[in-house]
């Protein structure tokens, strides 16, 4: 059988693979493997809300070995690190476990047809001590560490001797875009949930700020104005510290420092700003890359040097027709071209070579401020415009995407039964997590 191997389980590699498997998988007309470094899967626009510990993630997570069984595919859990185009074969890093202890040994995987969708993950661009001292939101395991910090520190501010200190309970977020953003809004909820739960030494509207550092002169730089302007009003409102024009020049164990030489106190620092596909992927066998690791592709989405291999998602710098400009890194795109892949492998197994081309499609942006205000644009470039939407219908729409990709994965009516399940059990749990 055709062998087709997928790398990285995010919300597009997850999606193609549980229709691969649901279609050629079943008939037996390709062997479907997807590889991915977690066991587990989390829709990444959900991280924030990891972190701020308004979402358990144990009730969101998904299984890749379940979900292998169910949809037909292989699930191998592991790190790709070497290619080698030559045998067609991708090779996997010994796992390990927190003890260093090797679980797994090197194995490596023949494929006929090979896609690559390992997302991307946080730029620091080298600013000293950003790696050491900043907590970035790429992954569930960083979100919950996050959560820990934050909780440890308001349960250490609780019950010390001494007063708080400055910058003690301060929370930076270098980057505003809308992980940034989103993050703050969802912050000051979750803090003012905790402390209601017997932290009566502390004071949230006192003693817990946030703020955020932007380089750009306006928050979601790359949003519509509109949408910015009105994200900000909300922001303000909420108290969130903005400084805005202000470079990161560097950040350590007491605070972060700007090129104005501004300090900003604080224990707790989060790097939103700036993203780039992981380090393996520069010119590995061979093949091209950008500045930011990511693989070039033709608009049929296979690599510039090698038809077999493909790449989607943020991980892959993919032009847009009649521009010199390349599809953003946003998660419709990663959906849209999941979607043209799955008609792709079909032809691909029936040993067609003519492929049908991406043309990428903006249908707009959601920003979610948890409880406070979600505003969006919708259609984007469609129709020659935009239109500004806020409220419950721009909330209702954001919780559809989410709704959107478990439906892909799981089909209307698990999702619907799920849905319901937890309208229920939330009535009887703590509105945030308390460990």
């Amino acid at each position: 059988m055709h062998k087709i191997v997928i790398v990285g389980g995010g919300a597009g590699g997850l999606e193609l693979a549980t229709r691969l498997g649901d279609t050629l998988g079943k008939k037996k007309k390709a062997e479907i493997t997807l590889i991915d470094c977690t066991k587990t899967h989390v829709w990444k626009p959900l991280l924030h809300e990891i972190a701020a510990g308004s979402m358990n993630p144990d009730k969101h997570e998904l299984e890749y070995m379940a979900q292998a069984h169910w949809h037909h595919f292989r699930f191998r859990l592991g790190r790709m690190d070497r290619l080698n185009r030559r045998k067609k074969e991708v090779s996997i890093a010994p796992y390990e476990d927190v003890d260093g202890k090797e679980i797994i040994p090197r194995r490596s995987f023949q494929y006929d047809t090979l896609i690559i969708s390992v997302g991307s993950t946080t730029n620091d661009f080298g600013i000293k001590g950003a790696a050491k001292y900043s907590i970035a939101l790429d992954t569930q395991e960083q979100a919950e560490v996050f959560h820990q910090k934050l909780h440890h520190a308001i349960l250490k501010a609780q019950t010390q001797k001494k007063p708080i200190q400055p910058g003690q309970l301060e929370v930076v977020i270098v980057g505003a875009g809308a992980t940034g953003v989103e993050l703050a809004a969802e912050l000051h909820k979750a803090t003012r949930e905790m402390t209601a739960y017997g932290i009566d030494r502390v004071n949230p509207d006192r003693d817990i700020k946030i703020s955020i550092i932007e380089a750009s002169p306006r928050l979601l730089p790359a949003l519509p104005q509109k949408l910015s302007h009105s994200v900000e009003l909300e922001l303000r409102k909420l108290r969130v510290h903005l400084y805005m024009g202000e470079r990161v020049t560097e950040v350590s164990a007491k605070g972060v420092k700007t090129h104005s030489n501004r300090f900003i106190p604080s224990a707790l620092v989060v790097w939103a700003a700036g993203v780039k596909a992981p380090d393996f992927l520069k010119k590995i066998d061979g093949l091209e890359t950008n500045s930011i690791n990511q693989l070039l592709v033709r608009t049929t989405l296979q690599t510039t040097h090698d038809d077999s291999i493909f790449a989607f998602g943020d991980c892959a710098a993919c032009p847009i027709e009649g521009t010199k400009q390349f599809v953003p890194p946003r998660a419709q795109a990663a959906h849209q071209q999941a979607s043209l892949l799955f008609k792709s492998m079909k032809l691909r197994v029936k040993g067609r070579t003519n492929l049908p081309q991406y043309i990428y499609k903006d249908y707009g942006s959601l920003v979610n401020m948890g409880e406070y205000s979600t505003v969006g644009n919708l259609m984007g470039s469609l129709m020659g415009g935009s239109m500004f939407i806020e409220g419950f219908i721009a909330r209702l729409m954001y919780q559809s995407l989410y709704k959107m990709h478990l439906m892909a994965l799981h089909g209307f009516m698990s999702t619907a039964l799920q849905t319901i399940a937890r309208m229920i059990t939330r009535r009887t749990e703590a509105q945030v997590k308390l460990h």
